[in-house]
């Protein structure tokens, strides 16, 4: 056999694993005693930060997610560090004006970051240069991102060309992120050829969810068309609406003239460290176990899925999760056809379950207002101008078609302002960004901060035991769960069944 390609690898557990399969809910501890592993296991990226884990670590875990970085960079010093940033919008859900981009990006180059996956939920182009930018100024690898999709109007030439604007900017790599498992095998072979043949000697890494059950063939698929790194996750943190498994991607090469040429021995201590791990985490794991081949017809990310359920059943209608999983194409049209990816998945669903339970477009959400005027940037498609016209009249707002950071006023000395009058504030750059990203969650983050991380996941045996139907006190699964409430003084005992 001739020579083998390299093929790289992004290992995903320390970030998007657990983001998709535990509400991001794991402990910076659960995970350090993996890193001297990971960082000998020899993949091209560890990616460890951004996307949720920015938000889980002051919202759950009262942890500073700099210190978290931080002590990353001291654990891994031979790995490259990877982050999600989404564009303008950096870790929070609008857009922050250029300089606090600036500041975001020094900031987190100076903790340790070392690879920026830049991303915008529309692909729009204008949402991503000033991110990409700030990226090439620190001296850090920038990946422009397209976010993958079906549509009408998504095609192989609009993705090669998007690739191009990406490369304007001065793309180190391009990224092909497919984050609901849509991008299926011969799909990635057209699209990473197109790619390929138009900019040759361009890096392009390829990133899937397992969610559909067909992407670790997309995977291989997409490197016999050149593809040079993809993403993975450990096998005991992988599969439903995560990740593919990186042993499996490294057993599926043996015989091919591909070779990732990962440490194996190192891989199986990951895996074992992970495995003795997620027990703890049972009670936030995703319901979604399987394969959801659905997701082909409705393009809804599991987690979304997860979330339109919370919110009807809130309003009393859990019956009428078809109605609005039928309703969501629709709302998706009529904004354009955006890729459904954070913050757009959010936007799309929350207006399609509002249309179900209030009827079509009676009311917008502000979001959604937002975007049918082009406040989150240009979508492929036009909007829908009834639509337009009613988010003109409910939110008294024009549409724009500039770039909509052009619209923010300076704001760092605002921020840096507000940060400094609360309690609990360091005083620091990394402090006035964790308020910026999350200006609700940040003033009880900065209170608690002195109590040290909170583990929220619960004691493994603990945790098997309850699984253990035969375990002393173990209760069946289905066998409602029974509590003594006191009301008025006088004691009642209620059974809370499963749902």
């Amino acid at each position: 056999m001739s020579e083998q390609r390299q093929i790289g690898v992004t290992e995903l557990v320390l970030r998007d694993a657990h983001q998709s399969l535990m509400a991001t809910r794991m402990a910076m501890e659960d995970m350090v005693d993996a890193c001297a592993d990971i960082d000998a296991a020899g993949y091209w990226s560890v990616e460890c930060w951004g996307g949720a884990t920015f938000d889980a670590c002051i919202r759950f875990l009262n942890e500073d997610p700099w210190e978290r970085l931080r002590t990353f960079r001291e654990l891994m010093p031979n790995s490259r560090l990877q982050m999600l940033l989404r564009g303008q919008n950096l870790l929070g859900y609008r857009h922050y004006e250029d300089s606090v981009v600036e500041r975001f990006v020094d900031k987190s180059a100076e903790n340790g970051m070392d690879v920026y996956r830049v991303f915008d939920a529309l692909n729009d182009p204008r949402n991503i240069a000033h991110a990409m930018q700030s990226v090439k100024k620190a001296g850090k690898h920038a990946q422009g991102t397209i976010c993958y999709t079906v549509s009408p109007l998504h095609t192989v030439e609009g993705y090669v060309h998007l690739a191009g604007q990406l490369l304007d900017m001065g793309a180190d790599s391009l990224a092909l992120k497919d984050m609901a498992a849509l991008l299926k095998p011969q799909a990635a072979y057209d699209v990473v050829k197109a790619i390929k043949d138009a900019y040759p000697g361009t890096q392009i890494n390829v990133h899937c969810h397992a969610t559909t059950g067909v992407t670790l063939v997309s995977l291989m698929k997409a490197i016999e068309a050149g593809a040079d790194v993809v993403d993975t996750a450990i096998s005991s943190i992988s599969m439903g609406p995560g990740h593919n498994p990186t042993e499996s991607l490294v057993e599926m090469l043996e015989g091919t003239p591909y070779s990732t040429d990962l440490d194996y021995d190192r891989l199986l201590k990951i895996k074992d460290h992970f495995a003795e791990i997620r027990p703890k985490y049972a009670q936030f794991m995703s319901s979604i176990t399987g394969v959801e081949t659905e997701i082909f017809k409705s393009q809804i990310p599991g987690g979304m899925i997860s979330n339109m359920e919370s919110q009807l059943r809130q309003q009393g209608a859990g019956d009428r999760l078809k109605e609005v999983l039928e309703e969501v194409p629709r709302v998706r049209k009529d904004a354009g056809y955006p890729p459904l990816v954070t913050p757009s998945s959010q936007i799309v669903g929350t207006q399609a379950v509002f249309n179900v339970l209030v009827g079509q477009y009676k009311t917008l959400t502000a979001e959604f207002a937002d975007l049918m005027l082009g406040y989150y940037g240009k979508a492929i498609g036009d909007p829908n101008p009834k639509v337009v016209e009613i988010a003109k009249k409910q939110t008294g707002k024009e549409p724009i078609t500039d770039r909509p950071a052009d619209l923010l006023e300076p704001e760092w000395d605002k921020l840096k302002d507000e940060a400094a009058a609360l309690e609990g504030f360091n005083g620091s750059d990394e402090d006035v960004l964790t308020y910026a990203m999350f200006p609700g969650v940040a003033p009880g983050f900065f209170t608690a901060r002195p109590e040290g991380p909170k583990n929220v996941g619960t004691d493994p045996e603990a945790a098997k035991a309850a699984s253990d139907p035969n375990a002393p006190g173990a209760r069946a699964l289905n066998e409602p769960i029974k509590y003594s409430v006191t009301v008025n003084g006088k004691a009642t005992t209620v059974a809370v069944e499963p749902a």
